[in-house]
């Protein structure tokens, strides 16, 4: 979405703004945030983790987060717009307008204030894992006497910056890792399986558009591949890509989880006593 956005947005001014949803810009007034984004010009449109960054001349920021479903359509003004979930317009100097709209309202919006910006991501977001600063030594770090989870580890943006369920199954299949042993149990081996697992992922999710699971209409039509070639995630009962072996389904961290039994073995238990711990009974279906 960035790189179809940045050419159109780079250097346009924002003339007027229209905030239907009040849920966007909570507990802000949205007439007061549209009042504060018309004139501002964009400087560069640009990613943090699972956020969209709209930079603009004056130094300050508008932050977007997408959540499940929301998304942004760049189209000529006048275009009909006859659609129920649109949340906000921004109508642009050049005649064309960006319309937000979010089916399930998730999606919000925040106008960051110069020298802001970096504090606000320091304490929310990790390392962008496709940097190639992002290693197996940084994760290591990040995973050290951490006693939750490893899916539930990953899914915390403070580990890696902009990992979601999806792909954290996806890598800890790639990896071979159950999604239930402690994130502080992995050895140096399979934090490095892992990192290339998060790296390997996620790079497919890109060349694929991400992934479309559901119907919600986009107006524009575009759609994801990534689930053409998903490795577990929603293959409950489907035999392993890898080994043949029916994919299961749990829960962990409240989020449906899918793995392969055989190729993901639960090795931790071994270690420990025969009765499961708290984390694997509550997170267990």
């Amino acid at each position: 979405m960035r790189e179809r956005l940045a050419p159109v947005l780079a250097g346009r001014r924002f003339e007027r703004v229209a905030i239907f949803d009040p849920r966007l810009v909570r507990p802000l007034d949205p007439r007061a945030v549209a009042r504060e984004l018309e004139g501002e010009r964009v400087e560069a449109v640009e990613r943090r983790g699972k956020y969209l960054i709209f930079r603009f001349e004056s130094g300050r920021s508008l932050l977007i987060h997408l959540r499940m479903t929301g998304s942004l359509r760049h189209a000529p003004r006048g275009v009909p717009a006859d659609d129920p979930y649109r949340r906000a317009v921004v109508s642009l100097d050049d005649g064309s307008d960006v319309s937000y709209r979010d089916v399930r309202r998730f999606g919000t919006w925040l106008l960051v204030e110069p020298n802001d910006l970096e504090p606000y991501f320091a304490q929310r977001l990790g390392g962008e894992p496709l940097e190639r600063a992002f290693g197996a030594r940084r994760l290591g770090e990040r995973l050290a006497r951490r006693r939750a989870p490893i899916k539930a580890a990953l899914l915390d943006q403070r580990t890696i910056a902009g990992m979601g369920n999806i792909y954290a199954d996806e890598a800890l299949w790639r990896a071979r890792i159950h999604p239930l042993r402690e994130a502080g149990s992995l050895d140096a081996d399979e934090v490095k399986r892992l990192t290339r697992g998060v790296k390997d992922a996620l790079r497919a999710g890109i060349r694929r558009q991400g992934a479309t699971l559901r119907d919600y209409a986009q107006p524009d039509g575009r759609e994801g591949r990534m689930q053409e070639t998903f490795k577990v995630y929603g293959r409950g009962g489907e035999p392993c890509d890898r080994c043949g072996t029916p994919i299961e389904k749990i829960r962990v961290a409240g989020r449906g989880t899918w793995y392969c039994p055989a190729c993901q073995p639960f090795y931790a238990a071994r270690r420990s006593s025969s009765r499961p711990s708290r984390s694997r009974r509550q997170s267990s279906v």
